[in-house]
């Protein structure tokens, strides 16, 4: 079914003879594919009476050999799927399989992706980039601290760097354009975080994404923002070195050294907010986070820090 998709990924009119040479079928068999393309991948085909069959965009598929090409050496390995549940599941069942860290799995689309608190992550096919880098920490948790902050610095760059000037963080696993999200990290733990344990840094994008009926929350892509399609095989490659540089920096220093910038580019600096913990509410204005990475809050006059995975922090109305 892929094959005939690639077939079509020009965004050329192919007629259903040509189809069929060259996949070896009947243009029937053709046309059952197609059918089942749309069914499956929500994908849009044109069907035009003598001039055969015209994908409504053109697509650009993941490329290992491409990435390759366009990456600085990082030494990653690399897995690229077609369709998988999750690339941070797909991860995780590789760090049980003994797969040696670091390792890339990235996938043209997810059939259960999920993001921060159990939410669903929205996965259209051959649009955005679903990303996960399995790493190895040795030593403890001082390599832990502040890590889903470093890794959301890595992403900000990597999105200005290709045209996302007005990109930002929202603390602690959000970039947003503005007040509409383009993208976020999930962070996986396995082992012993005070001895050895591995990570899996989990990154969603939307790149060429225009329409997702399901997304629950203020969203925007790359090519909403441009207004062109990006070539998501550089931007996985940019992405690598990025999160290089910043997992060395981090890895070298602590999170103390990277503090003040991830401050200087928190879109929420200085904001009233609301901090929800399940069905509690702390009201207060941001300060800031602390040199592990946990939010700073003005609460009534007094400074409190908060941190956890369970916490979602929103604008207040006031603000």
């Amino acid at each position: 079914m892929l094959t005939l998709l690639k077939l079509l990924k020009d965004g050329r009119f192919h007629s259903g003879q040509a189809l069929g040479a060259s996949l070896g079928v009947s243009r029937s068999a053709v046309w059952k594919q197609l059918q089942h393309l749309e069914a499956e991948l929500g994908i849009p085909i044109h069907k035009v009476r003598g001039r055969g069959y015209q994908l409504a965009a053109p697509l650009s598929f993941l490329d290992a050999d491409e990435i390759a090409l366009q990456s600085s050496g990082s030494g990653w390995s690399l897995q690229v799927f077609d369709s998988i549940d999750s690339t941070n599941a797909e991860a995780l069942r590789a760090i049980d399989r003994g797969v040696p860290a670091p390792l890339v799995v990235i996938a043209e689309r997810q059939t259960a992706g999920r993001g921060r608190r159990g939410r669903k992550w929205v996965s259209p096919f051959a649009e955005n980039v679903y990303y996960s880098l399995v790493l190895r920490v040795d030593g403890g948790m001082r390599q832990l601290e502040g890590l889903s902050l470093v890794v959301g610095l890595a992403v900000m760059h990597t999105l200005r760097e290709l045209g996302i000037a007005g990109v930002g963080l929202k603390w602690p696993n959000d970039v947003l354009v503005g007040s509409k999200k383009i993208a976020g990290i999930l962070l996986e733990l396995v082992g012993d975080p005070a001895d050895v344990c591995h990570v899996v840094l989990g990154v969603g994008i939307n790149v060429n994404m225009q329409v997702a009926e399901k997304v629950d929350q203020q969203w925007t892509s790359m090519r909403l923002e441009t207004g062109r399609m990006l070539d998501r095989n550089r931007l996985v490659a940019l992405l690598g070195a990025k999160l290089q540089q910043y997992l060395d920096r981090h890895r070298k220093s602590g999170f103390a050294e990277i503090q003040a910038e991830w401050e200087a580019h928190h879109l929420w600096q200085g904001r009233a907010v609301s901090l929800i913990a399940g069905s509690s509410q702390t009201d207060g204005v941001v300060i800031g986070i602390d040199n592990q990475g946990a939010l700073r809050l003005n609460v009534a006059g007094v400074e409190k820090t908060f941190s956890g995975g369970e916490l979602s922090l929103r604008l207040r109305d006031d603000s």
